[in-house]
C-alpha cells in the first residue's frame, strides 16, 4: 500500500483550487456559463481590450483556461497544463497592468496568482494523487516542462506584443486626431 504524504495532499488541493477556477473562467468565456459572456460577448470584449479577431481571442483563452484548468485539477499532463493557463494568465495580467498591482483597482493581482500558482503547479509536478501518476507520467516528463513554457511564452510574447502594438497606434491615432481638430 502507498502512503501519500503532506506534499501529495498539498499538491492536490493547489491543483483542485486553482484549476477549479481556471476552468470555471474558461467556461464563462466559451459557454457563457456562471454569468459569462460566451464565445459572442466576450469576443467582443476581447475585441474592446485589443485582442482581434476578439472571436478567435476569446476561444483560444478560453480554451487555455477550461482546458489548462481541467487538466491540471486532474494532474494530467501537468507540464503543458500549467504552461497554458500561465500564458493565459500573463495576457489577462497584460490587461490589468495599466491599473497597478492590486486587483481592487482593477489591477493584476488576481491573473498573476492564478498565473504563477499553474506554473509552479507546471514545475512541480502533480504528486502521486494524480492521473499523470496513475498512468506512470507518460505525457509529465522532464523535458516537456521547458517544452511546454517555451512555446507558450512565444505565443504570448507574440500576442501580446501584437496587441500592445495596436493600442500603441490606436493612441497615436487618437492623439493625431485631437492636434487636428
Amino acid at each position: 500500500m502507498t502512503c501519500y504524504d503532506r506534499r501529495d495532499l498539498g499538491l492536490l488541493l493547489l491543483r483542485l483550487g486553482t484549476g477549479g477556477v481556471l476552468a470555471a473562467h474558461g467556461t464563462q468565456k466559451l459557454f457563457g456559463w456562471f454569468g459569462g459572456g460566451g464565445i459572442e460577448g466576450t469576443g467582443q470584449f476581447m475585441e474592446s481590450i485589443g485582442y482581434t479577431p476578439g472571436r478567435a481571442s476569446a476561444t483560444v483563452a478560453g480554451l487555455a483556461e477550461t482546458g489548462g484548468g481541467t487538466l491540471l485539477a486532474l494532474g494530467l499532463a501537468t507540464p503543458a497544463a500549467g504552461a497554458a493557463a500561465a500564458g493565459a494568465m500573463a495576457g489577462a495580467s497584460a490587461v490589468h497592468a495599466p491599473n497597478g498591482f492590486f486587483n481592487q483597482e482593477g489591477g493584476f493581482e488576481y491573473a498573476a496568482s492564478l498565473g504563477l500558482t499553474a506554473a509552479g503547479l507546471a514545475v512541480a509536478g502533480p504528486g502521486r494523487l494524480s492521473l499523470d501518476h496513475a498512468l506512470g507520467h507518460t505525457v509529465n516528463r522532464s523535458w516537456m516542462i521547458p517544452a511546454a513554457f517555451a512555446v507558450i511564452a512565444a505565443a504570448t510574447v507574440v500576442t501580446v506584443g501584437a496587441r500592445n502594438r495596436r493600442l500603441r497606434r490606436a493612441k497615436e491615432g487618437e492623439q493625431e486626431a485631437l492636434f487636428e481638430e
